[in-house]
């Protein structure tokens, strides 16, 4: 799941000039060529592999000159088609831990006959890359083994290693996950000071210009709950009071008119001054109210017209299905439904489901947390070494834009890596449009600007961390 702010491109009104890009690079060109066919290896669930996926991306690696002790395969016999690959840059310090670039190749299912486009034919259209994964998460994937292809090019000798790992699995609550499973096996393999992942990135005006950058730090916990009434029923002829769809129905209509309360982490905190400071709107004004006072309800009110602000200041729980009844003419004997909750960091699971459970208010309504369940890590520090070399580097790209610290309401890999101990950020360079890119939608695409100049920051980015220990 591509979890960039797209808060961002609403929120800062100061825009700056686009990088102008002319013909393509030569150096370009030949990861134009990665990208398509990463890309085109189709790794949904249904009917992809993301084991071949890793396959082609180590081939490349082995082909630039990575040894087979650099590269490391992996796949379960239960899942033999969601594998993935580690691969290790070694560095020349002894002592200085490395880094980790992580991205997951599965990609959302996709539908031919729903697309414009071949879904799985990277397609370059009106300054556009079209396909399934462009945005969400291939683009940075091949960026990555790019990244390590060109330090090969160029003998470079970092004094930290360089770690990538491609997972398979993000995109499927309960799949086999990549970066799950390594954090529990193979901990030492990918063990790095922090990692980089998706989640941050930039945001256009829809017509050429960055308008933000934004690095994530943080993420709401995922859970889901099954909401469930049961009674007799009998023949529809005769309806009696007790009705386990009405029961329900009440149920959820109180879910849907509780407003979890504001809280703040220091991430948000300071997101929410700094992008509302960079904003010229009343929505701007309260943001930044808000984060000297969270108490502020006149600002509060102000803010919870933007639907991400709004969950970006709580937890929120959702009916996302819903199912009853046996029979069009009779009275319902089961009624349920999913109700999804992405639960702000410092609650538990289990005191969200007891939290809905006072709520609903009816014993009568059971409540049971579906598996699987996922780790709740604290947010990784702002930590200046981290942010510091992203700010120099925004600089230079994108004169006059902040780096702003921003916590997800959706979650990533980084829940995993996070749990195991490797603090982990969302990073910013490839940025997209207000309306989202297609990512998990229908004409998935990336800028090809965006893509080009991303590639190189995300590159001088990753330098700037392994040359300093």
């Amino acid at each position: 799941m591509r979890t960039m702010i797209a808060l961002l491109a609403s929120a800062m009104l100061v825009a700056t000039p686009g990088i102008a890009q002319a013909a393509p690079r030569p150096d370009q060109l030949a990861f134009r060529d990665l990208y398509k066919e990463l890309v085109e290896t189709n790794t949904t669930l249904s009917s992809g592999s993301c084991t071949l996926a890793a396959e082609r991306m180590a081939a490349r690696l082995k082909a630039a000159g990575f040894t087979d002790d650099q590269l490391t395969l992996f796949a379960t016999p239960e899942n033999p088609k969601e594998g993935g690959l580690v691969a290790v840059y070694p560095g020349t310090s002894k002592t200085a831990k490395p880094i980790l670039l992580i991205a997951h190749i599965d990609v959302v299912e996709a539908k031919r006959e729903d697309w414009e486009r071949d879904p799985f034919v990277m397609v370059e259209e009106n300054g556009y890359f079209y396909g399934r994964g462009t945005a969400d998460d291939k683009a940075q994937a091949a960026v990555w083994i790019d990244t390590l292809i060109r330090f090969k090019q160029q003998r470079y000798k970092p004094k930290r290693t360089v770690k990538v790992a491609l997972t398979c699995g993000e995109e499927t609550n309960g799949a086999f996950n990549g970066a799950q499973w390594l954090a529990a096996n193979k901990r030492d393999l990918i063990d790095a000071e922090f990692a980089l992942n998706e989640g941050g990135g930039g945001d256009s005006d829809g017509k050429g210009k960055v308008i933000g950058q934004s690095v994530q730090v943080g993420e709401k916990t995922f859970a889901n709950f099954r909401l469930e009434t049961r009674n007799p029923g009998g023949h529809s002829s005769a309806p009696v009071p007790a009705n386990a769809i009405y029961q329900l129905a009440h149920a959820l209509a109180k879910i849907g008119d509780h407003d979890f309360p504001v809280e703040m982490t220091d991430t948000t905190r300071r997101f929410f001054a700094e992008a509302g400071a960079a904003r010229a709107d009343e929505i701007g004004k309260a943001m930044v109210a808000l984060s000297k006072n969270p108490a502020d309800k006149a600002a509060e009110a102000i803010v919870n017209s933007d639907p991400f602000l709004h969950s970006n200041l709580r937890t929120t729980c959702v009916a996302t299905m819903l199912d009853g009844g046996h029979a069009p003419n009779a009275l319902p004997q089961r009624a349920g439904a999913n109700v999804n909750c992405r639960i702000f960091p410092g609650h538990s699971i289990e005191s969200i489901g007891a939290e809905l459970a006072g709520v609903i208010g009816d014993s009568g309504v059971t409540i049971t947390q579906l598996p699987p369940k996922r780790p709740a890590p604290p947010a990784p520090p702002l930590d200046p070494k981290v942010i510091g070399p992203m700010q120099k580097l925004v600089d230079q790209y994108w004169p006059g834009l902040k780096v702003v610290p921003a916590m997800a309401n959706g979650y990533t890999d980084a829940t995993f890596l996070g749990a195991a101990g490797i603090p982990t950020y969302g990073m910013p360079g490839m940025w997209g449009d207000p309306d989202g890119n297609g990512a998990h939608g229908l004409n998935e695409r990336m800028e090809v600007r965006s893509v080009y100049v991303g590639r190189d920051y995300m590159f001088d980015l990753v330098k700037a961390y392994a040359d300093k220990p």
